[in-house]
């Protein structure tokens, strides 16, 4: 529902009444109005049957990302405000925003997310990065599984068809995703945390269009956020001391933003100079510590980003500024920064000299504003950028929503404080901005309200071709099952089905299987058989296998009792199967291990003799940990060479 019907007109007539930013201005002779900034918040869902109402606009709380595939087709996903919104998706069809997830069982929102991300593959077809789902149990310590941003929905004809996620405290568990992106359907990348010890990398999972698989960034930084730009996706990292990299690893410059290829082309990831004068972001004397992870967004030509400085300033390092760079042909450029203006940052209001600062220096560099979220203008040479400052942010829901347009030569103008007409209260401060067509802006705040920059001719152009696609029409109230719920325990026993015709009963165990004097003896056949290995590109060790039926499949390396690599748990059907382990030449495992679990019954045949035991996935055995005692050739050093 929109802030134009006539119930919600009633209530927030003087707040739709007024234009919302500056104000409508007449441009030239022709008197064209300009675009404006003005409130466009959705009225809440329906409330459950029975329970009393109300069509006020409220904020729709922590907004994670709103991205569009056209300016009539667009999404945001949201933490919630509780009871009244729950956590989920919304839809844009080019006239107002309606839920596009329900509440779910418990409330907990159908993909729904602490701070999620969006990723577009297709016109109707997406994927989000969501929470996980209450019920798994806690570690021994007590410490409860962790569910924030750790699971992904993904979503094609208007239903959630698949859910991906893995339990909780294990080698091959799901860590916190911070960023998403797509090459289209059948190329989608998801990363985040750095991977838990003793592993180095950054988490992440990759789509080919048939399964989910992990494939590490080789660089242990966090990724805060990703792009597409031209034919590649474009990462933000958080660069942090603790952050573990291997000794080849660390020999390499290091940058804050990487690459990654679309499928086929390799390298499949690398790295963007970042230092002067190869790159555009650290100025002499700042260690690349003393700038946080760039957020970024790819325009029509031109890809932007904007790093904020980190506190303290490390030890030894010239202090940070809001840094914003801009690549426009592969030619990178500092537009605004330490670098780019003698006169002076124009985020920067004051940094102190002193090793000690006063209390009122303190105060002055409170005033210092940091970018929360950049966008590139299509049709246009310029960004928007969502500000904030640590004294706005203290004024909490209260707080005015500041906005800045850059142009590419530095210039910021339009710098506004919304709302800024008289009639509407502040809704907090600005966090993320989107901008999906020209003169077509949406930013939503820290509490969930949401402003729209456009024309009066462009919104009725919008209000006249709304989207009318069914995939978004309905309101979607099923997540499909994963691995990281809980085995739920049936609350009856099951129906005796022993008299009837079928496959015999499986009970999970590892019983033998009786045999009658008159019949033939079966036995199950192995889930595992025909196992290979090999090295390919020295220290990728390839493992070749027959799986009986469909299953989940795990291989883990350890040296002399320590993990020292480990793939994802990839579930894999029946035939011959393969996996990719990358090994570390100085850690060489003295030991695999290869964790199946069947998710069929294995099929019998009828025998003479027995085939492999349970070790090997045999006779009455769904789940095993098979030990490969023949390792590959570890190759010297000389071998090796100087490989990065």
């Amino acid at each position: 529902m929109s802030l134009r019907t006539p119930l919600v007109l009633a209530v927030l007539a003087i707040a739709v009444a007024l234009t919302l930013g500056s104000q409508a201005a007449r441009a030239g002779a022709e008197g064209v109005e300009e675009a404006t900034w003005r409130l466009e918040q959705p009225s809440p869902p329906p409330p459950p049957t029975g329970v009393q109402g109300s069509s006020t606009p409220i904020g729709l709380g922590r907004i994670g990302d709103i991205e569009f595939w056209a300016p009539n087709r667009g999404l945001l996903i949201t933490a919630g405000n509780p009871p009244t919104i729950p956590p989920g998706l919304w839809f844009y069809n080019g006239v107002s925003w309606h839920e596009l997830t329900g509440p779910g069982p418990a409330h907990e929102g159908v993909c729904g997310a602490t701070d999620g991300r969006i990723a577009w593959a297709g016109p109707d077809e997406f994927w989000t990065i969501s929470d996980g789902r209450p019920g798994q149990a806690a570690e021994e310590t007590g410490r409860a599984a962790p569910l924030e941003d750790n699971t992904l929905c993904h979503f094609s004809g208007g239903q959630v068809i698949t859910s991906y996620a893995a339990p909780a405290f294990q080698a091959s568990s799901y860590q916190a995703m911070h960023a998403a992106g797509c090459f289209g359907p059948s190329d989608c990348w998801f990363a985040g945390d750095p991977l838990p010890e003793p592993l180095t990398g950054a988490f992440q999972l990759h789509w080919n269009g048939h399964s989910l698989a992990a494939e590490p960034n080789p660089q242990g930084h966090a990724v805060e956020d990703m792009t597409r730009f031209g034919n590649y996706l474009y990462e933000g990292v958080r660069i942090a001391p603790e952050d573990r990299l291997s000794e080849e690893e660390s020999a390499f410059a290091t940058s804050e933003i990487h690459l990654i290829a679309p499928e086929g082309v390799q390298p499949t990831f690398f790295s963007l100079p970042s230092r002067e004068p190869e790159g555009p972001f650290y100025t002499e004397g700042e260690f690349a510590t003393a700038l946080d992870f760039p957020h970024l967004s790819g325009g029509e030509s031109a890809l932007w980003g904007a790093a904020n400085p980190t506190s303290p300033t490390p030890t030894g390092s010239k202090p940070g500024e809001v840094t914003i760079a801009r690549d426009s042909e592969g030619v990178w450029s500092q537009i605004v920064g330490p670098s780019a203006d003698p006169s002076g940052n124009p985020f920067t209001k004051f940094i102190s000299k002193a090793t000690s600062p006063t209390q009122a220096e303190r105060q002055k560099e409170r005033e210092n504003e940091v970018v929360n979220s950049i966008a590139a203008e299509p049709g246009s040479e310029s960004s928007w950028v969502a500000l904030s400052s640590p004294s706005n942010s203290d004024d909490g829901p209260v707080a005015h929503a500041l906005l800045a347009r850059i142009s590419s030569n530095g210039t910021v103008s339009e710098q506004q404080a919304l709302p800024s007409g008289e009639g509407v209260g502040p809704k907090g401060v600005a966090q993320e901005i989107t901008c999906p067509a020209p003169e077509d802006c949406w930013m939503a705040t820290a509490q969930g309200w949401l402003f729209h920059l456009t024309t009066p001719a462009a919104r009725a152009a919008e209000e006249a071709a709304p989207d009318t696609d069914p995939a978004f029409a309905n309101l979607i109230t099923y997540r499909p099952p994963d691995e990281g719920l809980p085995q739920v325990p049936p609350d009856a026993p099951p129906v005796d089905d022993s008299g009837l015709l079928g496959e015999s009963p499986s009970y999970g165990g590892t019983f033998a299987e009786t045999t009658s004097p008159l019949a033939k003896p079966r036995i199950r056949l192995p889930l595992l058989s025909r196992l290979h290995s090999r090295l390919v590109d020295r220290d990728t060790l390839e493992l070749r296998f027959h799986l009986a039926v469909k299953a989940r499949v795990r291989l883990l390396a350890e040296r002399r009792k320590k993990l020292v690599a480990s793939t994802a748990t990839h579930t894999l059907a029946a035939g011959n199967r393969r996996l990719l382990l990358r090994l570390n030449p100085r850690e060489w495992p003295t030991k695999l291990s290869l964790q199946t679990h069947a998710l069929a019954p294995l099929p019998t045949v009828t025998v003479k003799g027995s085939v492999g035991g349970p070790e090997h996935g045999g006779a009455g055995s769904n789940t095993v940990s098979t030990g490969l005692t023949v390792l590959p050739h570890l190759p010297s050093f000389a071998e090796l060479g100087s490989q990065p």
